[in-house]
């Protein structure tokens, strides 16, 4: 008898039954779905309401301004809006992927509602529908098409980045008959396109150009494109339902109606049928076979899904849908599939009957595929009670058929109390299997949790092994939300209490909105237990906490989080205030210090000097000289000399204060009293010879040039010794090849360190004659005999050498002059009489 009574119920259409489930009684009081525009989501989503301004209503004890209703499927009311936005007439409204309530107004604006009626953001569709204005629209799950008063075709692809573009130009000149759209995901171009039914054909519209399609099918009245895109439902102007491809090479069936008179409403029901609703008659009609009818004595709205169509009327939710096969076998009249005589045993077992044992019997060899029939049949159930038996009986038959595999029954028990959970009046999301399967775990926890069903969310998760961080951030943020009036302390013991259900949950995310919402010692309280620094800092920086940022910055060793926080200080704080907080940490102060070294000296002095460290600022000082020195200009004149020695001379100063640095203060007094003489000398001369060569380069540029002088003048000015100075000049009057001053010079006095700079003056000018006139002046045998042999002499460097009585200068020398076989045998019999007198 349950099987006849559950059978009783469904409709036949040729050889498919479907069947029209009541899910819900609505909740919602006196809704009549005739005076409002209604917009209804799919995969079980809210409904929203709003009183229809095209229509002359009678009101009945309500204001006269209009509210925006959501409801949920089941009709519990979950929020309201008085409707006051600007922008004309509300042309259409319809909820995206995302349950973001969109709303068309006659001036192109969009407004964007969440699931608790809060405006949440807001677009246009361009200048042109701003000045045309808009008069119809149709969405899809990710998109809009509208279409302006001077019927041209304005589309938003993706509602996620909405840019609007402008289709090709129709060229109408009246309002089309009937409007579709074609998902991108299904075109070939991977554009939208738009079906615009116009006489006895059909435009296809896109962004390349018009396309006409169908001659002579219309005219067209209606026109509902299948869920996978690849078909079309079409409603003709002498009452006949027409299915053709999207490409309309072909009529794949035909069915005339009794009337020509266009229904309201036209839809697919899954893939298999066609819904077409005139008033107070709903017509079911499949490709062969006569159609169902269903009668109404209210209003009706039809809500396509994936499986089927929920019918929403003012007083009841129901789902039309084709009965699956697993359904079908079990509670067929008259059925004896294997699937049937288990549900039968199961209830003869019930009864203590022996008949349970002779069914079992029948059916043993195809027992597992009458286990699943009973599993995939209770999966497709409603009723709960129904549910129970037939996993009962699939969990009967399990206990004789040891190979099923006890996941498959695990798992749809899951799914049914996921399902059960949220079908329950209070949430009323009335999802099949199907549907979520296609809508997944995932999105539909984040469908819970934006209608604050957080405690289901949070059950749901964990049960399935979901993360229930995102349930638990969510709850977290409405929380703060919520409780305005409750004090921070007690709200952080609250939020803490839940949040360490989750390990590694985000609290810098959760301290993010509690100083949105204006609680920033509450975002303090919570960021303290973020233990990731990479969040961590970047919010104590965003909630004034500049100090602690830096602490826990430090504490990181994460060298780019520091400079992140020492540039935010650096911007925000006076200069006084941002060196004392950053030299009393010494990781932040090093990296302070490296930066500003190679981009900011100028800081970087302002900070030595505020902490004393002033040899340091010194050292900048001659780092900025060496800078000049190397800037072009500085070797074309003058104008950079004065700031250089400026700044050498300030750097002495600095170096003269403490008496570790006496030293670098000497040396640049020096500097910068040679840098003045060699300026002088470059403004006298005209000559750009002199800046930046030591002392030495300097009294031989002067000496060379004949400014004698002003050789002197550096000599006595830097007290150079005598010995160097008689260095300095031979080279430079050899350089000059002034060989008589050189010799005149040589005769002033006895030379300091004797003749050996003159000699290698002129052995260095290839001046042999002139080295001859002082290389016997030399005192010491070595220096002559390597004088001798350095300009080819070697009879008088054999005899200097042989002087030195030193065997192994003399027999380095002879292998220094080998190449000269003269010089060889010279040295040879030299060494011979010098070994015969016993010397070597």
């Amino acid at each position: 008898m349950a099987a006849v009574s559950v059978a009783a119920e469904w409709e036949l259409l040729y050889n498919r039954y479907y069947r029209k489930p009541e899910i819900y009684s609505m909740r919602w009081g006196r809704m009549d779905l005739s005076r409002h525009r209604v917009a209804c989501a799919p995969f079980g989503g809210p409904v929203a309401a709003i009183r229809d301004d095209s229509k002359i209503v009678q009101l009945l004890a309500e204001s006269a301004r209009r509210k925006l209703l959501i409801f949920s499927s089941s009709g519990q009311p979950l929020a309201s809006y008085l409707w006051d936005r600007p922008g004309g007439r509300l042309v259409g409204m319809a909820w995206d992927d995302d349950l973001f309530l969109l709303c068309v107004v006659q001036d192109g604006t969009v407004y964007r509602f969440d699931i608790r009626a809060e405006l949440v953001g807001q677009f246009s569709m361009g200048s042109e529908c701003f000045e045309q204005g808009i008069i119809d629209c149709v969405f899809w799950g990710n998109g809009i098409v509208c279409i302006t008063e001077n019927y041209q075709i304005f589309c938003v692809p993706d509602l996620k980045n909405p840019r609007p573009c402008k289709l090709a130009d129709p060229g109408l000149e009246e309002y089309p008959l009937c409007v579709a759209v074609i998902e991108p995901q299904y075109t070939m171009s991977g554009n939208v396109e738009v079906l615009l039914g116009v006489g006895d054909y059909v435009l296809l519209v896109d962004e390349d150009g018009v396309q006409p399609l169908g001659a002579g099918i219309g005219p067209l009245q209606k026109m509902a494109v299948s869920q996978n895109g690849k078909l079309l439902a079409t409603f003709t102007h002498d009452g006949r339902l027409l299915v053709i491809p999207t490409d309309f090479s072909r009529i794949i069936f035909e069915f005339t109606c009794e009337s020509a008179l266009p229904p309201d409403q036209l839809a697919w029901c899954g893939m298999d049928t066609v819904l077409l609703y005139w008033d107070e008659l709903l017509l079911m009609v499949g490709p062969n076979g006569d159609p169902v009818r269903y009668s109404y004595d209210e209003p009706i709205l039809l809500i396509p899904e994936c499986d089927g169509v929920r019918i929403l009327s003012n007083s009841s939710m129901e789902f039309l849908h084709r009965v699956p096969d697993s359904t079908v076998s079990i509670f067929q009249i008259g059925s004896t599939s294997p699937a049937a005589l288990l549900y039968d045993a199961l209830d003869h077992f019930d009864r203590r009957s022996a008949k349970a044992d002779e069914n079992l019997r029948l059916i043993r060899s195809s027992l597992p595929e009458a286990v699943e029939a009973c599993i995939d049949a209770a999966g497709h159930e409603f009723d709960v009670s129904r549910q129970r038996t037939l996993l009962r009986a699939a969990s009967y038959g399990r206990a004789f058929c040891s190979q099923f595999p006890r996941e498959r029954f695990q798992e749809m028990c899951k799914i049914l109390r996921v399902l059960n959970a949220v079908r329950n009046y209070e949430i009323g999301i009335p999802l099949s299997i199907q549907q979520y399967k296609v809508l997944t775990a995932p999105v539909l926890i984040d469908r819970l949790i934006n209608a604050n069903h957080h405690l289901v969310a949070l059950r749901i998760s964990e049960y399935i092994n979901l993360n229930p961080e995102v349930v638990v951030m969510h709850w977290a943020c409405a929380k703060i939300t919520a409780s305005a009036a409750i004090q921070d302390v007690p709200l952080l013991e609250t939020l803490l209490d839940k949040l360490k259900l989750c390990k590694g949950i985000s609290y810098a995310a959760i301290a993010a909105h509690a100083d949105n919402c204006g609680r920033r010692k509450l975002a303090a309280l919570l960021v303290d237990h973020e233990p990731r620094s990479s969040k961590q800092v970047p919010l104590l920086l965003s909630i004034a906490e500049e100090d602690t940022a830096l602490v826990k910055a430090t504490e990181s060793g994460d060298t780019d989080l520091v400079y992140l926080v020492l540039f935010h200080i650096w911007q925000k704080r006076p200069p006084l205030d941002f060196f004392g907080t950053i030299n009393a940490r010494p990781l932040a102060r090093d990296l302070f210090i490296k930066y500003v070294r190679c981009y900011k000296h100028e800081f970087l002095k302002d900070f030595f000097l505020s902490t004393g460290q002033l040899q340091d600022v010194a050292f900048l000082l001659l780092k900025e000289s060496w800078e000049i020195e190397k800037n072009p200009m500085a070797s074309k004149g003058t104008p950079l000399h004065g700031p250089r020695i400026k700044l050498i001379e300030k750097a002495q100063n600095l170096f003269a204060e403490t008496k570790e640095h006496m030293f670098e203060s000497k040396a640049a007094e020096e500097h910068a009293k040679l840098l003045r003489i060699q300026h002088e000398l470059e403004v006298s001369t005209k000559q750009a010879i002199f800046m930046d060569s030591s002392i030495s380069d300097t009294i031989r540029t002067c000496i060379s040039t004949g400014n004698h002088r002003a050789a002197m003048k550096v000599r006595t000015e830097f007290k150079v010794p005598e010995k160097r100075w008689y260095w300095l000049k031979a080279l430079a009057l050899s350089t000059r090849g002034d060989w008589a001053a050189l010799e005149k010079f040589s005769k002033e006095k006895r030379p300091p360190g004797g003749y050996k700079p003159f000699v290698e003056a002129c052995i260095g000018a290839d001046a042999k004659a002139e080295a001859l006139k002082y290389i016997p002046k030399l005192t010491e045998p070595r220096e002559r005999s390597e004088a001798y042999a350095r300009i080819g002499m070697a009879k008088e460097a054999a005899d200097a050498a042989s002087q030195a009585k030193d065997s192994e200068f003399f027999g380095r020398l002879r292998l220094t002059l080998g190449q000269n076989a003269g010089a060889t045998s010279i040295f040879d019999s030299l060494r011979d009489r010098l070994s015969f007198q016993g010397v070597y």
